[in-house]
């Protein structure tokens, strides 16, 4: 059995069920249990282009940690068909989402391929990752990174709050 950390997010199509459709899709995996997951994060987006008129939603976030005997890339296989079953679409990089599903750490593997890098390579930066993953492992070490105690304090102005029931 390994450990996985799971980013999950949304900004369309109510992204607050969305993202716990996908906690639940997450704990129907073969061979594998969600241990723990955070609370949801209502987050300002980061890097998604405005490509109409209108404004583009926040994002609903959360953090679960599974427990898997899925191998890395059928994880990541079945992430991906997580996020197809919501109906995401990918029109342009970044694009507002039904459903995006990340693969941030698997166990201490440090992969890096075209499909899949571990520790995901932008972890340290996104306050919409860090305080939900802080929230279910406080004393979690990232590699190349450090202590997830000491990377949340820039996190704290990324427009990240946690939502209340």
């Amino acid at each position: 059995m390994h450990l996985a950390y799971i980013a999950l997010g949304s900004n369309l199509a109510e992204p607050v069920t969305q993202v716990k459709n996908a906690l639940v899709a997450l704990s129907q995996l073969p061979n594998t249990q969600v241990l723990k997951q955070s609370s949801l994060y209502q987050t300002t987006p980061v890097d998604c282009p405005q490509k109409s008129a209108h404004a583009v939603p926040d994002f609903i976030n959360a953090v679960a940690l599974l427990e898997t005997e899925l191998a890395p890339y059928a994880l990541l296989t079945a992430l991906h068909t997580m996020e197809n079953n919501a109906g995401r679409e990918r029109p342009y990089v970044n694009a507002p989402r039904v459903l995006d599903c990340d693969l941030l750490l698997y166990g201490n593997e440090m992969i890096n391929t075209t499909t899949l890098t571990i520790p995901h390579p932008r972890i340290h930066l996104r306050g919409f990752v860090l305080l939900p993953l802080f929230e279910i492992a406080p004393q979690l070490i990232l590699p190349k990174h450090g202590k997830i105690a000491q990377l949340i304090t820039p996190a704290l102005s990324q427009g990240v709050s946690k939502l209340t029931s």
